[in-house]
């Protein structure tokens, strides 16, 4: 009983120092972090997409289809949209940003919102009636 138990709590221990290793890693290699939301229902992608056009509208996009909005130096935006509706949005504010957004599909919404400097971010959607945003923060 107490060799299970021991072998159960230095695999236990393993996992969170490799977890607990893996997500700082990140930070402190690419000095950022980000966050990501992508509903799992239907209404859900449905509010979010409702909810990114407005975010285009106050951004200043009365167009739909791929918007870029870039507030600094040295800042790099790209977009593969293949499909009818697709709209995309790349928000860079700082410097030395690189975000990408591609789609494939119909009728999908994406946000990536970049703020700090040195940031590189993606949104990628295969399918159709798809909605996510991304923020990533850089330090």
């Amino acid at each position: 009983m107490t060799a299970k138990f021991s072998k159960s709590f230095v695999a236990a221990m393993t996992a969170i120092l490799i977890g607990t290793t893996t997500l700082a890693t990140p930070a402190m290699a690419g000095g950022q972090f980000s966050l990501s939301f992508a509903p799992q229902s239907a209404d859900q992608q449905q509010v979010l997409g409702l909810g990114l056009l407005a975010l285009a509208l106050v951004n200043g996009v009365s167009d739909p289809g791929a918007n870029v909005r870039q507030t600094g130096d040295f800042n790099s935006a790209g977009f593969n949209q293949n499909g009818h509706g697709n709209n995309g949005l790349i928000v860079q504010q700082g410097n030395g940003h690189k975000g990408a957004v591609e789609q494939v599909g119909n009728n999908n919404n994406c946000a990536l919102l970049q703020f700090g400097d040195n940031t590189t971010g993606r949104c990628a959607q295969y399918g159709d009636n798809q909605s996510s945003l991304t923020t990533v923060f850089g330090f």
